[in-house]
């Protein structure tokens, strides 16, 4: 019995050595026809608007992208109005958009020029004005009847005037109250949102601003008029389809959207201001 056993015993190992060889061939072989993972470009354009560079948002996040790929990745930022932003998009001249004009982002997605657009987070825009409150915009019921106040009381208005997403969402108000406003009490800066805020407290005029930009611009404003549905103010991610940084873009927009990213957001501004400039709001759009 026991010559039996030594005579299978080198059959066996032989069995298992060609089924190791056989295995081993074969994830080589598996391994080598394996597509590799594309490495991620070494920089990704962002535009995005005045209001998310400049409340400080942005000093937070494009640093702790970075470090997630050890600064092998550098983030360029171009901080414009949203219409300026989407046009560099289409110009082929960003990588992403972080914008707040959702009607015009759709646009740009159904035109062809943009993929993966999401939600990222909201805040809101912010009717603000001097103390004496000329207008009484205050006593309004909704930011249809706080503009028209305004244009009756012919009270002076400080406009963007530069296509931004505030600028858009004004004209959008204005609409609604089928107010067309044009005269001397129209002022038109065609400047940022920090710039209109300062030029609306030097001229004693009202504007509509972004809780951000109000927030981190100490101004003698007062909020006048807010919390009304039609002053949400949505930011949406898109990757510009015609870019070259398809994996650098892809890879700075999921960490907006990742739940490092979405706490990152949730938690900006509580420490100095007690709340968070912006809601994190994360989801796909159709």
């Amino acid at each position: 019995m026991k010559s039996i056993v030594r005579r299978k015993l080198p059959m066996t190992w032989a069995l298992l050595i060609s089924l190791l060889l056989v295995v081993t061939l074969s994830t080589a072989a598996y391994t080598a026809a394996a597509p590799k993972k594309p490495a991620i470009e070494s920089e990704v354009t962002l535009a995005t608007t005045t209001s998310t560079q400049d409340s400080g948002l942005l000093d937070v996040m494009i640093p702790a992208f970075e470090k997630k790929f050890k600064n092998k990745v550098k983030v360029k930022v171009v901080a414009v109005g949203t219409g300026q932003a989407i046009q560099l998009g289409k110009d082929s001249n960003a990588d992403v958009l972080l914008v707040h004009a959702r009607k015009s982002e759709d646009e740009f997605v159904a035109q062809g020029y943009g993929i993966k657009a999401c939600d990222v987070m909201y805040n809101q825009f912010l009717l603000v004005g001097p103390k004496d409150d000329p207008a009484k915009a205050a006593a309004a019921k909704n930011a249809v009847e706080a503009f028209t106040k305004i244009a009756e009381a012919k009270a002076k208005f400080v406009s963007r005037g530069d296509d931004s997403g505030t600028h858009k969402k004004e004209k959008s108000i204005w609409d609604k109250s089928t107010i067309k406003p044009q005269g001397s009490w129209y002022i038109s800066a065609g400047q940022g949102m920090g710039e209109t805020l300062r030029m609306a407290e030097e001229m004693g005029a009202y504007t509509l601003v972004d809780e951000a930009t109000f927030l981190t611009n100490k101004t003698n404003q007062v909020i006048l008029f807010k919390g009304d549905k039609d002053l949400i103010n949505p930011y949406g991610m898109i990757q510009v389809k015609s870019t070259r940084k398809k994996v650098a873009a892809n890879e700075l927009i999921w960490f907006f959207i990742s739940p490092q990213g979405q706490k990152m957001i949730g938690d900006f501004g509580k420490n100095k201001f007690g709340k968070s400039i912006f809601v994190p709001d994360f989801k796909w759009r159709k």
